[in-house]
């Protein structure tokens, strides 16, 4: 007997193949049968005619790592057809951990990766100190299925103390590093995660404790990774921002080949005025394949909507020389702002070649103007800057100071993307074919009030149905799919295929999308977060079990924590 049976389904099986009209039928966990008339008793059976059936979605980069302790769902993600992340990137996890080392992690979390450090500090156990414990905490309560790697500076922190921020470890400390880390991997953690970004800066504003590391000590942690099964690297260096130096592919390519694992990271931004970006970012990959390694870049396939804040930490913060003057108390911070000179200061370094990506930022007369808090500003939500500026007779730099500065700087503010032109499009197209770019990098569970990655899938298959169509259903799908379940080597999972699990999504090719992102607050504390609502998807089952139904989660929690070697097996560089 089936526990259920989706009948009539135009099932896209992940391989890039052609969809086709069929049954489907799962039993324990498992697609049991693919047929076009599947015969046989059923607990229950559904009408799919019209619909299509895929695999569930698989989020190569996500920070689900606390929340998934008040929110079992992994919302939106969830919603939007995602039934496996990855976690614990970037060099940040909560585990291990030792006793007292909770509130340092916690107000990290909340600088580095936008998190609320009500939330943490209220939805969170912090009951653990191994990896293994808090892998243990999260299994049979979680809805999706979750995989994690061990950060590098939980590593350090664990090992070395406060010294792990700005120290070098003795030889004694990177044996005891590299023995919790093979522990971590013994309990099931996926491989290293790693940040040397110059962006990641602790709660005390300091550089997080891997930024510290010398190569030497990557390349051990590395070495180390290569002795597990299933196992692999996440890395950010400053040039993932913009475009690698001649050091950073180095790095990355001694750390692949030393590992004899894939190396991934994010995000590759595709600009069509910036030509040169795209072919320097994957000359790290076609380096790495020469030593024996492979490099895997992440890029978004939508442009993710990221709101701004001259009031509260955000990415105008991480352009050079603007991170002192936005840390000033309001009122500093305001007559800063305000002085000519210091603006022309500000914009100079923010159109440099140092800002990198971040120069996308500076072009101030492309903002939209969000929430407004005052009398002053009044009408002006959803007005473009520019417009303003000009009835006003000021700059945009000027114009934008100052309705914030009428908000003692709560205003929200909405930059337009520069790269959303047809030329820009046509290049993501072509770079999404190359064998070392994956779809994904949507930071889901980090910079909740700040954007809303999640929907990358909906918004995708969406675009490529009825919008600008630049890939297939069937390609769309499998990028989404079974291309990063192969990366990380899931075991039977990323196809619809009879004997895998059960991970399936039901939609409406009409239909599917994702709504606005709006600001809610459903954290815990009251906190909030930006949310987006997934259109046309019919449901989601997880292990063969119905987690979402017309966007609504069922309470089931049949998500599994995926243990390297049991779960993933060992990716091929070659």
């Amino acid at each position: 007997m089936f526990d259920h049976v989706i009948k009539g389904a135009t099932v896209v099986d992940g391989t890039g193949a052609p969809g086709f009209v069929a049954d489907v039928g799962i039993r324990d966990g498992r697609i049991a049968a693919i047929g076009a008339d599947i015969t046989g008793e059923a607990v229950t059976t559904e009408d799919a005619h019209g619909l299509v059936l895929a695999p569930g979605f698989v989020d190569p980069h996500t920070h689900y790592d606390a929340q998934l302790f008040w929110d079992p769902y992994a919302t939106p993600s969830l919603n939007h057809g995602v039934t496996t992340v990855a976690a614990g990137n970037c060099g940040f996890t909560l585990a291990p951990l030792k006793p007292g080392d909770a509130d340092y992690t916690r107000r990290m979390m909340s600088k580095v990766e936008g998190m609320s450090l009500v939330a943490l500090e209220e939805g969170a156990p912090w009951s653990w100190q191994s990896f293994g414990e808090y892998l243990d905490a999260l299994e049979g309560r979680i809805a999706v299925n979750a995989g994690f790697m061990v950060g590098h500076c939980a590593l350090r922190r664990y090992v070395m103390g406060p010294d792990a921020v700005g120290g070098q470890p003795s030889d004694e400390q990177l044996d005891a590093m590299l023995r919790l880390f093979h522990e971590a991997m013994d309990a099931g953690a996926w491989g290293l995660s790693t940040t040397q970004s110059t962006t990641h800066s602790d709660g005390d504003g300091q550089p997080v404790a891997s930024r510290h590391a010398l190569p030497a000590e990557l390349v051990a942690l590395s070495k180390a990774v290569g002795e597990h099964e299933g196992t692999q690297i996440e890395a950010i260096v400053a040039g993932c921002l913009d475009q690698f130096s001649d050091a950073e592919i180095e790095l990355f390519v001694e750390m692949s080949a030393a590992a004899g694992r894939p190396l991934n990271w994010n995000v590759l931004t595709i600009d069509a005025t910036v030509p040169e970006r795209v072919p320097r970012q994957l000359f790290a990959s076609e380096q790495a394949r020469k030593a024996g390694g492979r490099i895997v870049a992440l890029t978004m396939p939508i442009l993710t909507p990221m709101n701004m804040s001259l009031g509260t930490f955000c990415a105008l913060n991480l352009i050079p020389g603007w991170g002192p003057i936005l840390g000033l108390p309001v009122p500093e911070r305001i007559e800063k702002l305000r002085d000519p000179d210091v603006r022309a200061g500000m914009l100079e370094r923010a159109h440099s070649k140092e800002a990198g990506v971040f120069r996308r930022l500076a072009n101030f007369g492309r903002y939209v103007i969000g929430d407004t808090y005052s009398e002053a500003n009044r009408g002006l939500s959803g007005r473009v800057v520019r417009d303003i500026a000009e009835e006003r007779g000021q700059d945009p730099f000027q114009c934008l100071v100052e309705i914030c500065a009428a908000d003692d700087l709560r205003t929200v503010l909405w930059p337009m993307p520069t790269d959303n032109d047809p030329a820009s499009w046509a290049l993501r197209a072509e770079t999404w074919q190359h064998e070392d770019v994956l779809l994904g990098g949507s930071d889901a569970g980090a910079h909740l009030d700040r954007m809303c990655g999640a929907p990358y899938t909906t918004r995708f298959i969406g675009d490529c149905l009825r919008g600008r169509k630049l890939a297939t259903l069937e390609q769309a799908v499998k990028m989404l799919t079974d291309d990063p379940a192969r990366l990380f080597g899931l075991r039977e999972r990323g196809q619809i295929r009879e004997g895998w699990h059960a991970d399936l999504v039901l939609f409406d090719p009409e239909r599917i999308d994702a709504g606005t992102a709006t600001l809610v607050h459903d954290l815990p504390g009251d906190s909030p977060r930006l949310d987006s609502k997934a259109l046309g998807i019919r449901a989601v089952w997880v292990n063969g079990v119905e987690a979402i139904r017309d966007d609504a989660v069922s309470g089931a929690v049949p998500g599994k924590v995926l243990r390297s070697g049991r779960d993933t097996r060992t990716v091929s560089t070659r």
